[in-house]
């Protein structure tokens, strides 16, 4: 996910895809702690991607 495309979305937008991506994150760490996460590198994007929609959502803000 690039930042250009949560540029051009809503607020309301970014905060249901924010909320999914946290959820995601989560689920994704209970797995790893069952020793069922296949691709460690899935926890590495789903944090970035949080952390470019929250930069979006700052933007949109302002």
């Amino acid at each position: 996910m690039k930042y250009s495309d949560l540029a051009e979305k809503s607020s309301a937008e970014l905060q249901a895809m924010l909320k999914e991506k946290k959820t995601e994150l989560f689920t994704l760490k209970i797995k790893q702690k069952m020793m069922q996460l296949q691709n460690t590198s899935e926890l590495r994007v789903a944090k970035k991607d949080i952390a470019r929609m929250n930069t979006a959502l700052a933007a949109v803000a302002k």
